[in-house]
């Protein structure tokens, strides 16, 4: 029998979905976004308006952290837990105003990472003039790229989650094929920025796709099966078994990396931050990899299995 959601509260309703979402994000940026959405529903203000003031907040906090001064690097730390929440407000603020867009996901990812890089580059300027070796700036670049790939990939599989667990949640999944078509029908001249942001977005996916093989055929051949119509006894057995990984993809997100650079800052060594990328954070990208992809290979013969019976 499938699994009935009980009904959800306004504020929830501007979740992605409870399962996708951290204890931190329940508890306390959730929260604080949807009274920021409220407000901003108000003021009558554009959700893309909201990401550039979070992406804004982001890239402060990142030139904060350059200094040697743990009062300062505590403001970064305030600017940096602002971003946080302005980021949540701004997809709280599209759900709520029934706004979201492809271009919205694109432009909140652009804010996403600037954010970060001001934090990289600062990073690796406090320690450069402070003498370190040139090295510091090739830890900065490898840290930086295992985020880049981390959280493409921790994106792509709670969207995919989404995707096949929650029917209402199918729109929001692009595949390489149909942004190539989009990003064809676009003109350089009439239309460059949605162009730009389109070869962006295209190339983020390819990344995501490239990084999940078996899940990429299991869609494939669902979409053909069943025409974006999940069946229950398919979403219920998605969920049984990716369920449970979750709350580790959660750990490659953002919250997670917040909290270790803030205590790493207090204690005067944030660059172990660039070590925790490059180590435990790579390290368990490479098993949810491993078990994400091993986990589609069944999904599909079971799913190839009611193709031959039907």
């Amino acid at each position: 029998m499938e699994r009935r959601e009980p009904p959800r509260s306004r504020v929830e309703a501007t979740y992605k979905a409870r399962e996708v979402e951290g204890f931190l994000d329940l508890y306390f940026f959730r929260p604080i976004g949807f009274r920021l959405a409220q407000f901003f529903e108000r003021l009558k203000m554009a959700p893309a308006n909201v990401t550039f003031f979070a992406g804004l907040f982001g890239v402060i906090a990142g030139h904060l952290y350059y200094y040697r001064d743990l009062r300062i690097n505590i403001v970064g730390m305030a600017f940096q837990v602002c971003a946080n929440a302005l980021d949540n407000a701004d997809g709280q603020l599209a759900r709520l105003t029934h706004r979201e867009s492809r271009e919205g996901r694109i432009i909140d990812s652009i804010a996403d990472h600037l954010g970060f890089v001001s934090v990289y580059v600062h990073l690796t300027l406090r320690y450069l003039f402070e003498g370190s070796s040139p090295a510091v700036c090739l830890l900065a670049i490898g840290a930086g790229l295992s985020h880049a790939l981390q959280g493409a990939a921790a994106d792509y599989y709670r969207s995919t989650y989404l995707y096949f667990a929650n029917n209402e949640a199918q729109i929001g999944l692009d595949s390489v094929s149909g942004l190539r078509s989009d990003y064809g029908e676009l003109s350089w001249r009439s239309k460059p920025w949605n162009k730009f942001l389109l070869a962006l977005y295209l190339n983020f996916t390819r990344q995501q796709e490239l990084l999940s093989p078996h899940l990429q055929r299991l869609r494939g051949m669902v979409g053909q099966l069943f025409h974006g119509e999940i069946p229950s006894w398919l979403r219920t057995r998605y969920r049984n078994l990716a369920g449970p990984m979750l709350k580790w993809w959660g750990l490659l997100m953002t919250n997670t990396r917040m909290l270790v650079l803030f205590a790493l800052l207090f204690i005067g060594q944030p660059i172990y931050y660039f070590w925790f990328e490059l180590v435990p954070l790579n390290l368990l990208f490479i098993y949810l990899i491993i078990r994400q992809e091993k986990l589609a290979e069944p999904l599909q013969e079971v799913a190839a299995t009611w193709r031959d019976s039907a």
